[in-house]
C-alpha cells in the first residue's frame, strides 16, 4: 500500500514495519525446535489441485466458488496438502463463548434479540444452581453458541452446586468490576479434555482449572489464554442427547423466537499489548500454526496502525487472531483504545458466519435502533466500483447493490475465494468488544456446499477499509483514558 504522508509519517511507517518484523522474529524464535511442533506458516490458503472456475449465482444464499472435484490429498486436509500436523491434541471446533456479567438474563436477552439467537438452555436457581445464573443462546442452523453467566448473592450460594464447575462467584464479581460485560472463556470441543489439559500444561500452558467429569461422558478443563480469558476444553461422546452440558435444562421452546441465520464462530480476536509473547505462548502449548499475519505498514493509515497474527488448528475450524497496537504513530491504535478501556488483554471481536449475509444483516439492522447492535458506516460509493472489477464474475449487479446498501465489504484472495464482511460499533458500554459478520463464498467438494474455515483468507484487501472505519469510530472516544501498564 502506498501511503501519502510527509517525512515524519514515512519515519513512522518504517518504525511500524521494523517493530512488526521484530515481533514476528521473536515469535518464531520462541517456537519449539522439534520437527513435530515446528510452526508451519500458511499466510495464504493451502494450494488447490485444480484450476478455479467461477460462476454467478442468483441469490447470496447460493453463492459459491466452484471447483472441479479435488484430489484425495486436497480433501484429506492439512497433512494431505503437504502441511504436517502440528496440533498437540485433537481440536474439533469452537463449542461456545462465555460472557461473565452482572445480570445474565438481561445480557443474554439483548444478544438474543439483536443477533437472532434463540434461548436454548439454562441453569438457574430453579434448576438447583445456587452459585450462578447461566443462559445459553444457540443458532438453530449451526453450532454458534453463547453462554452468559452471572453470580448470585454470596450468602445464598453453595459453590459445590455450580453447573459450570470452574465458576467462581468472587472471581466473576472482580472480573465484571474490572471489565464490564466481557468474554471470560473461549471453549473448544476436543477429543479428550483431560488429555488436552495435560498436553497443554506439559507444553507450558498456565493451568486454570483441572479436568472435571460432569457426567454423561462430559469432561471440562481450562488453561489461561491471555489476560483473564481462559481456553476451555470440553469433550463428550458423539450422539449425546445432552443439550449443552449436564446440569442445564432445555429452555422453553418459542415458535416466535428469532433466528437470523448466523451459523458458527468464524474466528475470535484478542487484543494484547505484545503479540510475539502471546502468540508464542498460545502456539507453543496448542501446536496451532500461523495461518496469516499482517503488519502495521500494511494495516493502518497515516495516523495509526496495528500488527496481527492468525493462529489455527490443523483443520482451520478454530481460528484465533491476536492483535497488538503499533506505537509511535500520530494517534493511538484502535487496539490501544481497546486495551485502555478494557483494562488489559481480552477478546476484542467475535466474528460470526452466515450463509446469507445480506438476509442476516437486514434482520440485525432492523433492530439496531431498538436495543440491537449498530453497524459501522458504509464505505464511499466509489468502493463498490472496485468491487465490480474484483468480484463481478461471482456477484451479480443486484448483489453488489445489496452489499452497498448494507455497507458490506468484499474481498478476494489469490485462490479466488470471496469474503463478505461487516463490523458493528461497540457491542457493550465500553469501546471494547466489536462484532463481525462474515460470509465466505466457498467451494463445492463432492457436490457438497460449505464454508471451509478461513477460506478466502482474512480479506487483506479490506483490512485498511475496516481499519479506517474503526479508526473514524475510535475518534469519537478521543477523551483519553489514563495510560496503564498491563501485566
Amino acid at each position: 500500500m502506498q501511503l501519502k504522508c510527509n517525512s515524519n509519517t514515512t519515519t513512522t511507517v518504517t518504525m511500524k514495519n521494523a517493530h512488526a518484523q521484530q515481533a514476528f522474529s521473536a515469535f518464531h524464535a520462541h517456537r519449539p525446535n522439534s520437527k513435530l511442533f515446528t510452526m508451519r506458516s500458511r499466510c495464504t490458503m493451502r494450494p488447490h489441485h485444480a484450476k478455479v472456475v467461477h460462476q454467478q449465482f442468483p441469490t447470496l444464499k447460493k453463492m459459491n466458488t466452484i471447483y472441479p472435484t479435488p484430489t484425495a490429498a486436497a480433501i484429506a486436509g492439512s497433512e494431505g496438502a503437504g502441511f504436517p500436523s502440528t496440533d498437540r491434541f485433537d481440536v474439533l471446533d469452537i463449542h461456545h463463548v462465555e460472557f461473565w456479567c452482572a445480570d445474565a438474563a438481561s445480557a443474554a436477552g439483548r444478544f438474543s434479540f439483536g443477533l437472532g439467537l434463540p434461548f436454548a438452555a439454562q441453569s438457574v436457581l430453579t434448576t438447583g444452581n445456587t452459585p450462578h445464573a447461566s443462559y445459553v443462546l444457540r443458532s438453530r442452523t449451526g453450532s454458534l453458541a453463547f453462554l452468559f453467566s452471572a453470580p448470585y448473592a454470596r450468602h445464598c450460594a453453595d459453590a459445590a452446586a455450580a453447573t459450570v464447575p470452574s465458576f467462581s462467584a468472587d472471581t466473576a464479581r472482580r472480573f465484571t468490576a474490572d471489565y464490564g460485560l466481557a468474554v471470560r472463556a473461549l471453549a473448544v470441543r476436543v477429543a479428550d479434555a483431560a488429555e488436552a489439559f495435560s498436553a497443554s500444561v506439559d507444553a507450558g500452558a498456565r493451568p486454570a482449572f483441572p479436568p472435571a467429569e460432569l457426567g454423561h461422558g462430559f469432561v471440562m478443563a481450562e488453561v489461561e489464554l491471555f489476560g483473564d480469558v481462559v481456553l476451555r476444553f470440553v469433550s463428550y461422546p458423539d450422539g449425546t442427547d445432552v443439550n449443552f452440558i449436564p446440569g442445564f435444562e432445555d429452555a422453553a421452546a418459542s415458535s416466535g423466537s428469532p433466528d437470523f441465520g448466523l451459523t458458527r464462530f468464524d474466528h475470535i480476536a484478542g487484543g494484547v499489548p505484545d503479540l510475539a509473547s502471546v502468540a508464542s505462548y498460545v502456539a507453543g502449548f496448542t501446536g496451532f500454526h500461523e495461518f496469516s499475519n499482517f503488519t502495521g505498514d500494511k494495516v493502518g493509515t497515516a495516523e495509526s496502525a496495528l500488527n496481527g497474527m492468525v493462529l489455527s488448528n490443523n483443520t482451520d475450524t478454530v481460528l484465533l487472531t491476536i492483535l497488538e497496537p503499533v506505537h509511535g504513530t500520530k494517534r493511538r491504535s484502535q487496539v490501544q483504545t481497546f486495551l485502555d478501556h478494557h483494562g488489559g488483554p481480552g477478546v476484542q471481536h467475535l466474528a460470526m458466519a452466515s450463509n446469507d449475509l445480506v438476509g442476516t444483516l437486514r434482520e440485525i439492522r432492523a433492530r439496531s435502533s431498538v436495543g440491537g447492535f449498530e453497524l459501522l458506516p458504509p464505505p464511499p460509493p466509489s468502493y463498490y466500483d472496485d468491487v465490480r472489477r474484483l468480484a463481478g464474475d461471482v456477484l451479480s449487479e443486484q448483489q453488489i447493490k445489496e452489499c452497498q446498501e448494507l455497507g458490506v465489504l468484499v474481498d478476494r484472495d489469490d485462490h479466488g475465494g470471496v469474503v463478505l464482511q461487516v463490523f458493528t460499533k461497540a457491542a457493550v458500554d465500553r469501546p471494547t468488544l466489536l462484532l463481525e459478520f462474515i460470509q465466505r463464498i466457498e467451494c463445492v467438494e463432492n457436490q457438497k456446499e460449505y464454508q471451509r474455515g478461513g477460506y478466502g483468507g482474512f480479506a487483506k484487501g479490506n483490512v485498511n477499509h475496516i481499519f479506517k472505519s474503526i479508526e473514524d469510530y475510535d475518534k469519537s472516544f478521543d477523551t483519553p483514558a489514563p495510560a496503564a501498564s498491563y501485566i
